[in-house]
């Protein structure tokens, strides 16, 4: 399948900013995220989206390592070598936050409670495959960790990732060529250069920096649809 991308939703196009860095992208997506929300955020870049959920958001952070409700990242005099997120980077606790066993939060996971997650990908197809555990290559280490699980069991599967590799190469694909961690769940797409949505009709463009929609379609090999 093509990557199908349309300026039918009316994009919006921020040319005056962009690419963006992985803080301003991470306040896009903490930006996005429904308050109330119960989430999970991936190992890695996911991380920072703590940072900037806003004061109030009533979204509820889960650790696949064990604890509800997770703050920010920890600093200074507030690091508790004991308390870390899944990635193993210290954080804090906000009233109410809760510590269970690895099993129970793998439940919690598996048994469609979360609403959100959000996690990093080597690649995403045009159909919303997900491949985030490994790149096929025989120097790399396989690592999947919970990806599976929360692959299959958030309600919504948002990704983060930059837009294109190290060699210039499109990240989101019409098919992925790297080994796959879920079929079709993939539902939005944050990069640097654009957020994209994932929909029975194909890609679309939801927002840009730096580029028009119609630039980053040619560059994604892709087909604009007019509305």
């Amino acid at each position: 399948m093509s990557i199908v991308t349309s300026t039918a939703g009316n994009p919006v196009e921020h040319l005056d900013r962009g690419p963006l860095t992985t803080d301003e992208l991470a306040a896009v997506i903490a930006r996005d995220i429904p308050g109330g929300s119960y989430v999970n955020l991936g190992i890695g870049q996911p991380t920072r989206i703590a940072d900037h959920l806003p004061v109030g958001s009533g979204v509820v952070l889960h650790t696949e390592n064990g604890m509800l409700n997770m703050g920010p990242a920890a600093v200074g005099d507030a690091i508790d070598p004991d308390l870390t997120n899944a990635g193993k980077v210290p954080v804090t606790e906000l009233p109410g936050a809760a510590f269970f066993h690895h099993a129970d939060s793998f439940a919690m996971m598996r048994g469609g409670h979360l609403d959100v997650c959000v996690l990093g990908a080597y690649q995403v197809s045009a159909t919303g495959d997900l491949a985030n555990w490994h790149t096929g290559g025989p120097e790399d280490i396989p690592a999947v960790g919970g990806a599976m699980d929360l692959a299959i069991g958030a309600k919504d599967v948002y990704v983060m990732m930059t837009l294109f590799n190290r060699s210039g190469e499109p990240k989101l694909v019409p098919s992925c060529t790297c080994p796959l961690t879920g079929l079709r769940c993939v539902s939005r797409v944050y990069t640097d250069h654009a957020a994209f949505d994932i929909t029975p009709d194909g890609v679309r463009i939801r927002e840009t920096w730096g580029s028009t929609a119609a630039d980053l379609a040619a560059r994604l090999g892709g087909v604009v649809r007019a509305r």
